[in-house]
């Protein structure tokens, strides 16, 4: 680990911090770039003739994808071909300047390139690897091959998501993934912490992440529900089994609110907003079970006052009564919100799309670090854009080797 992280009052709390990323898609690329939001230098190692192929997924025109530039900010990217000698040892010298790896290949795959943790670790004794794979690095699947989407099924969250009358619903964005790769980070600042402390280790320092392992973290209660009640949760919709009235309900003017009123004194609140003095002032249902029971009377109630009124004067009674309740958002609603615009969480860079630079809205950085904000410096690179760069300031390779390791860089 460098000096710079024990440098109280760094701009940018991992200055200092080199990361190498092996990975494509989303897992260990949404690692990384958390990272490269608060300060680290992040090198992402990526394959000829095309590259990470999230650079072509979601694109309707240009020739990289507004997914890739989200993912891919702050880090130089690095074009090697990992299935040659040249590739594998440009990527050792990288590494034994690094602090951190993040790998999402299968088990087994950095093992036959010679680029095991065994290895890195000779190289470089301080280094530490997270490596993300759909079924971990040990047990009988490690070997299977695994996506968001199918970590998903196997934790259990795709079977309780949807509505109860139809197939296995998924939310509409990559959780599995996203999932792991905060998993990733926080190990690896873990072990790194412990360092900083002066706590030494022999051997590959490594954070084992399976996708299925984050989801199935992130469902709460839902195996003990099973051991204790006999309860196995099926696919409810929007709502939550016991959990009431929390929900999404349609408004006057055809918009959709989120209210969750399901703690005792919500519940109280939101009764009195609505004008029903009745089951605010009804003891009987200040139990979860007992609301519960009567989930179809409440919501119907709910039902009926929000679609008297607009989203607007919704929101604005709620909020006055203190019950949590927000708007189902679109894309173009978060971005002109005035929240996300003073939170910063709407950020606009140049990018060139089809030959001739736009501006477009990027999402900001999180978590907020009041005097250590993240920033996003860059979005995602062109192909190969520091491929020369790297190999020749990091892995001291003279023009000829570079030439020779990656002959489409032009020197």
């Amino acid at each position: 680990m460098t000096e710079n992280l024990r440098i109280e009052g760094n701009t940018l709390p991992l200055e200092g911090i080199r990361v190498l990323e092996l990975g494509s898609f989303i897992a260990a690329p949404f690692a990384a770039r958390l990272f490269g939001d608060f300060g680290a230098e992040v090198i992402k190692i990526e394959r000829p003739n095309g590259g990470d192929e999230l650079r072509d997924w979601r694109k309707t025109r240009g020739t990289t994808s507004m997914l890739f530039r989200t993912l891919g900010r702050n880090k130089k990217s690095v074009v090697l071909d990992l299935r040659t000698d040249e590739g594998r040892e440009a990527v050792k010298k990288i590494a034994a300047q690094c602090d951190v790896v993040i790998e999402n290949f299968r088990p087994g795959t950095l093992e036959k390139w010679g680029l095991g943790p065994d290895v890195l670790t000779e190289l470089n004794p301080e280094i530490v690897m997270v490596r993300i794979s759909g079924y971990g690095q040990t047990g009988p699947y490690k070997d299977r091959a695994g996506f968001g989407s199918s970590a998903e099924s196997f934790a259990g969250l795709r079977y309780i998501t949807g509505e109860p009358d139809r197939p296995a619903g998924r939310a509409a964005a990559s959780m599995g993934d996203t999932v792991a790769g905060l998993y990733g980070v926080i190990g690896a600042l873990m072990l790194m912490l412990q360092k900083a402390r002066g706590v030494r280790h022999t051997g590959p320092q490594t954070v084992d992440v399976a996708l299925y392992e984050g989801v199935f973290s992130l469902l709460e209660s839902l195996v003990p529900d099973y051991d204790a009640y006999g309860m196995v949760r099926k696919r409810t919709g929007g709502a939550l089994p016991g959990v009431v009235p929390t929900g999404s309900y349609l408004c006057g003017d055809g918009l959709e609110v989120v209210i969750g009123g399901n703690s005792n004194s919500v519940f109280v609140r939101l009764m009195k907003a609505m004008g029903r003095e009745d089951l605010a002032a009804d003891g009987s249902l200040l139990t979860t079970e007992a609301r519960g029971a009567r989930e179809e009377e409440l919501n119907g109630a709910i039902s009926a006052w929000t679609g008297s009124r607009t989203l607007a004067e919704v929101l604005d009674l709620l909020d006055a009564a203190g019950v949590p309740a927000g708007p189902v958002y679109d894309a173009p609603s978060i971005a002109e919100d005035k929240h996300y615009l003073a939170r910063d969480m709407i950020q606009t860079h140049e990018v060139v799309v089809d030959q001739e630079p736009e501006l477009i809205r990027f999402p900001g950085v999180v978590p907020k670090i009041p005097g250590h904000e993240g920033r996003v410096q860059w979005v995602g690179p062109d192909l190969g854009e520091h491929t020369e760069e790297v190999l020749r300031d990091l892995a001291g390779l003279a023009p000829d080797e570079i030439a020779r390791t990656n002959p489409k860089v032009a020197l």
